[in-house]
């Protein structure tokens, strides 16, 4: 699987749904959650985060320092803290707002272009650096 944006949050984008907005206000922030692929099979008919958590290894970590210029989303590298589980091979980005992870919404699945993947998680942090071309462009 290469790199790719959910259609379900593009459709999103296009009709103003909530929950679509990557600028964060109040609850509602841009997360990141380490994946196993051998639990989690991306879907292009997924939309929830509820669709990933099965395949979730660690605790998802909000995406910081947040830009957005003629297309292109970035943030600063993160790091996420004692991990432990399976060996992960992807990343999903999501926006995660004070409602159950059903109104969760999946933004982007990622498992080329960042350093460090795959990764088998030791009980210590995992640092995400991001691609310095971005993270996904639109």
């Amino acid at each position: 699987m290469a790199n790719a944006i959910y259609n379900k949050y593009l459709e999103a984008v296009i009709q103003a749904s909530a929950n679509s907005s990557m600028a964060g206000s109040g609850t509602t922030g841009v997360y990141v959650a380490l994946v196993d692929t051998g639990s989690y099979t991306f879907s292009q008919t997924h939309e929830f985060f509820s669709s990933v958590v099965a395949g979730q290894v660690g605790t998802e970590v909000e995406l910081g320092t947040k830009t957005f210029a003629a297309g292109l989303f970035d943030a600063a590298d993160s790091v996420l803290t004692a991990v432990s589980g399976n060996q992960s091979e992807a990343l999903v980005v999501f926006i995660k707002n004070a409602g159950a992870n059903t109104t969760w919404r999946l933004v982007g699945y990622i498992d080329t272009g960042v350093t460090g993947l795959p990764v088998t998680p030791n009980g210590g942090d995992i640092n995400i650096g991001w691609n310095a071309s971005g993270i996904f462009q639109f």
